[in-house]
Parts: structure tokens; sequence; C-alpha cells
């Protein structure tokens, strides 16, 4: 819990010691204002007392209490502001780690658990910082100054207080023992609920095609039911300290005024006035001393689950990156090139390997192909080149240097990568296509219009209402799948880089548009590296160079006539799709 307060600034620390202050001379006036009080009891039943004292004394108690909420609306103001840049720094800090995570990272947490925590688990902590920080330090220094004021006037009235002081300590601490674990189960549920939900919204036409309505709001009522569940029992729980409170502060006042009277009653004049006036004391002190337990008793609420959310966002910011950047950012004496030397590679929490012993040399300007079954590791091995995998055994080498030397940034700026499944971002065509920082140039409209007509994207953008401004739905929900391929591709056009890696990113195109585009990609590409993922014999056949995977090995390397003679699988792939007359014809 202490370690999420680390990422306080130098600023933020100077308003919690004014705040602190502040609260400190609040509670001071708050303390002041029984002893005004007695004073005015024992001046109304003194015979030779004036009007004027008891006067002076009421005015001194009001301008107590006037200094009080002053001071109050100070330390709210200061500690809001406090818990709003907390917060807002926090979800920078989680942001910016997420951001640095690999692929291994985000499955480890899940999206759901991610929106989570820079969510609602920031919330918890900055509710903590904003309301618990003031009666964290009031409720504790009001209940150890008010006990401090009344001991030792009475045993007796000083011993109605503790067993009312015992009672709430007992009852925080049964409760405290009681919902603490639930908090922890709560957020998790969380997660679940708020993955649900995503997975609901994205696969909203699923659902409607296959009118799993009702399978689906199960699935939903489920989770929601055990969140809203283990809601009710905390909130029961804690229910139960607000008659408890009542109870305990009504027992103390009856307590404090029996035995008062049984003192004044065997007690001489003189000393019924001292009691009666202790009573006023007592009672008032008292009252302090159970506010002080029932402003505890809200920071309890909070504590726990603030605590569980503040585990739950160290295990963000403390985690482990795998992908670890290098510094390297100059020149390399080799340009386009792709090496693999006995790569082979596994899942961090697999026991076997997906990747076994892969080595060959892709030289600048040749077109690589990568071809095999569903789970051969095609698209695992080619993403071992942007390293968002790392490779477990061997090197893998970006002209003629270890990927793992690379600065992250001057590593993807020699790469134009477009992955299996084409993601779109909110906003216009031009802003897709022109996205990121390429470490060059910046890529102007000619560009985008140059890189969306090598991806055979000109007719459909043209089309569009405001063409290249036209607007992009978050995910491109408003485009097609073929649309969205060819969008993804010019944008790695549109960055020119030294090697192009297409992760099977011709999947949703008619043939007639992936051989138009192959086309015009081979002209413009002439001079760059390609390595493509291919499950089409059609898109690859003419490759300088065809990869065939089977269950992680290498089975064959050659051109298409070389495989089909050498590779078994290679030929099987190819007879799968066309005929023996069409593959002697290609």
């Amino acid at each position: 819990m202490i370690k999420i307060f680390k990422n306080l600034e130098k600023k933020d620390f100077l308003i919690i010691l004014f705040v602190a202050i502040l609260v400190i001379f609040s509670v001071f006036l708050d303390l002041r204002m029984p002893e005004y009080m007695s004073d005015i009891t024992r001046l109304v039943q003194t015979d030779n007392s004036t009007m004027s004292e008891i006067l002076k004394a009421g005015s001194f108690m009001l301008l107590c209490a006037v200094s009080s909420l002053i001071c109050t609306v100070v330390v709210g103001y200061f500690t809001s502001l406090l818990s709003a840049r907390f917060s807002k720094n926090i979800r920078q800090r989680i942001f910016e780690k997420t951001v640095s995570f690999g692929v291994s990272e985000i499955k480890k947490f899940s999206t759901a658990s991610l929106i989570t925590r820079t969510t609602n688990d920031v919330t918890q902590i900055e509710m903590l910082l904003a309301m618990g920080l003031q009666l964290l330090i009031k409720a504790p220094i009001m209940a150890v100054w008010a006990l401090l004021k009344i001991v030792g006037k009475s045993g007796e009235l000083s011993m109605v207080t503790a067993i009312g002081v015992v009672i709430i300590v007992c009852t925080n601490l049964l409760i405290i023992k009681i919902v603490s674990p639930r908090f922890a189960k709560i957020q998790k549920l969380t997660d679940k609920i708020n993955g649900v939900a995503r997975e609901n919204i994205t696969g909203i036409r699923v659902i409607h095609a296959f009118n799993a309505e009702k399978f689906e709001e199960d699935r939903f009522e489920k989770v929601n039911s055990e969140l809203t569940g283990i809601h009710l029992k905390i909130t029961k729980t804690f229910a139960l300290m607000d008659p408890i409170m009542n109870f305990v502060m009504h027992f103390q006042h009856l307590g404090i005024y029996i035995v008062g009277a049984y003192l004044i009653v065997n007690s001489g004049m003189v000393q019924k006035i001292n009691i009666f006036s202790d009573m006023v004391v007592f009672s008032s002190y008292g009252m302090q001393v159970i506010i002080s337990f029932l402003m505890l008793t809200m920071i309890f609420m909070f504590l726990p689950r603030a605590k569980v959310s503040a585990e739950r966002i160290n295990e963000v910011l403390e985690s482990d990156i795998s992908v670890i950047s290098g510094d390297f950012t100059g020149k390399t004496k080799e340009t386009g090139t792709v090496e693999f030397k006995n790569v082979s590679f596994k899942y961090p929490d697999a026991d076997e390997y997906l990747l076994r012993d892969i080595s060959f040399k892709v030289k600048k300007g040749e077109v690589v192909a990568f071809i095999g079954s569903t789970g051969s590791g095609k698209s695992t091995l080619i993403n071992l080149v942007p390293r968002l995998y790392d490779a477990t055994d061997g090197e893998v080498l970006v002209d003629g240097k270890n990927v793992r030397e690379y600065d992250l940034h001057e590593l993807n700026n020699r790469i134009g990568y477009v992955p299996q499944k084409a993601v779109m971002f909110t906003g216009t065509v031009e802003e897709n296509i022109a996205y990121g920082n390429n470490g060059k140039k910046k890529i102007t409209l000619k560009d985008v219009k140059k890189a969306i007509d090598v991806a055979q994207g000109t007719d459909f953008v043209l089309k569009m209402d405001e063409q290249y401004k036209s607007h992009i739905a978050r995910g491109g929900t408003n485009v097609s799948g073929g649309q969205k391929q060819r969008l993804s591709i010019a944008r790695a056009i549109a960055r020119n880089p030294e090697i192009y890696i297409f992760d099977d990113s011709f999947s949703a195109l008619d043939y007639q548009t992936d051989a138009k585009l192959r086309s015009e990609l081979k002209k413009y590409t002439k001079d760059a590296t390609s390595l493509i993922v291919a499950q089409r014999i059609g898109t690859i056949m003419n490759a300088d160079k065809i990869i065939v995977l089977d269950k992680g090995e290498c089975v064959g390397i050659g051109t298409h006539k070389e495989l089909l003679k050498s590779c078994k699988i290679y030929k099987e792939i190819a007879l799968s799709q066309l005929s023996e007359e069409e593959l002697k014809n290609a």
C-alpha cells in the first residue's frame, strides 16, 4: 500500500504537511469548544458572574466553530487537488508502462484487467486520498487528544468513556477482518465483468447472427450476480456500524449522566457544580471520541479496497518487461537483410518449443514467403523480427546486427509491419496511413495517396464522403475486412522501410485485387526486403524464396518449382489449392 504513494511528487508532500497542520489546528479548535461550554455552565451557576463574561466565552466558542469550518473547507480543497493530481500521474504511469509491454505481458494481465486497473483501481486510491487523508490525520489526533483532556478528571466518568471506546474498537477490527478478503474478490470480478461486457460489445454481430442474446445475458448475469452478492455482503456488514455507533453514543451519554447523578447526590454543594461541569465536558469530549472512531470507520470502508487496488496497480508498475530496448541507433554495414541463426522459441509459460532450430538469410530486395499448416509457427517466426517476442535460443539479425541490441524505435523505423489482424484507429483515412513516427521525413498527403494507390485502395477511398479526410471508426468498423487490410498495407508502405513484414495480410482480398496489389507492391518495394506469411499458393509462388514450416521446424527452402519436386508437405498444400495442370502452368 505504501509503495503506491512513492509516486507522489515533492510538492504533494508539502501539501500533505500543510493539510496536517490545518487539521491539527482544526482539532484544537473543536476541542476548545467544550471547555468554553464548561466555562459557560460554571458561570451560569455562579452568583457573581456577569452577562459579559458569559457572552465573551460564547463569542470565543463561536469563533472556534467558524475557524474550524474555514480550516475544513481549505483542507477539503487541497486534498481534492492532491488526489486528482495523483490519480492523473498514476494513470499516466500505468499507461506508459502498458505501452512498453510486450505481447506476453498483455496476455498475462488481460486487456479487461488493465482497463480496470487504470480506471476503477486508481479511483479507489483517489477516494482514499480525497476523503481518507484528512480523516486519517484528524480521527486519531482527535480521539487521543479528547481522551487526554478527560483522563484524570473523574475515574468513574473515564471508565464509562473507556467502555464505549473498547466496544467500537472491537467492532471495527471484527468488521475489517470480515470484509478485507471480499474486496480482493470484488476487483477480480470487476475485471471479469469488464471482460464479458467488452467481449459482448466487440462480438455483437456474431451474437445477433447466432441468436445468442439469451446465452450472453445469462453469462453476464452470472458474473454480475456474483459481484452484486459480494457487494451486498460488504454493505450489510458495514451497515452494522451505524446502529452500534448510535447505541454506544447514547449508552455513553446515559452512562455519564447516571454516574454523574450518583456522584452529585453523594457530594457537597461546591463539588456538585464541578461534577456537573465535568459531566458537560465528558459528554462533549465523549462525543468527540465517538465521532473520531466514526471517521476511522469511514476510512476502514475505503482502506481494504484501496489496499487491494494499490497492490494491483503496483503489480503493473513493478512487472518486468520481457522485451528490453537496446541502445544501438547507428548505421550498419548491411541494409535490408534478415537472418535467423539456429533460432528456437517457446512461450514463457510453455514447456515445449514452438519453433526449433530455424536458420536462413534474406538478402536486400528479396521476397521471402513462409507457408505451412495452421499452428506451424509462421506468424510467431516473423514476429521475432520486430521483437514482439524474443527468441528463446539463437539469434535474429537485422542488417547484420542482433535485434536485441537495437533501440526499439530504431528497429521499428527499419520495418513496415502489417499484422494478421488489420488494426484501424479512430480518425481519418489520412491519419491512419500517416500513423506514428517513422524517424524520417513527415508523411505528407502525397505519400498517403501514393501508398493507398499501391495498396489498391484508391477506388474505395475516393468513393467515401470526404475521401482522404473520411472518418474511420474505432477498429475500422465502418469499412470492410478487405478495405481494412489494404489500408493497413498502405500504412506500412507510407513508412518506406527497409524491410516489409506481411503477416497473412492478403487473406481478405479477392484473387484479382491480390494479384494487382502484389504486382504494384513488387515494383514499389524492389529495393526493400519483403517477408510474407500466406496461406494461398497463388500469393507466394513468385517469391524469390519460400520457407515451409511444419510443427515448428523448417522442412523446406527453395523456389516454388524446386519445392514442388523436393518438399512433400509443400506439394500437398499446393495440390489442396490448385490442380496438377494449374501447377504446371504456374
